[in-house]
């Protein structure tokens, strides 16, 4: 993982874009310490586990298809706030 310090990567900031897509994760660090790490869309989907979509995630769930699934709303006041 190459490592930037802050002021360089604001200044060069497509170079680590590039370098996140190309050859991985990209550390960003303020006064020597890391702050942050800059990655590409890919991983960031791979790690995250957005790479189906919402309905697909539904479809896989262990409730689909059941029919008999009652959801009740709770029916006690709400709370009082002074405004």
């Amino acid at each position: 993982m190459q490592t930037w310090q802050l002021q360089s990567a604001k200044a060069r900031f497509s170079e680590v874009v590039k370098h996140a897509a190309n050859d991985g994760p990209q550390e960003i660090t303020v006064h020597g310490h890391s702050v942050a790490v800059v990655i590409s869309r890919e991983m960031f989907d791979q790690l995250s586990g957005n790479q189906s979509s919402l309905v697909e995630f539904m479809r896989r769930s262990p409730l689909f298809g059941q029919d008999d699934i009652v959801l009740d709303r709770d029916k006690s006041l709400p709370r009082e706030t002074d405004l």
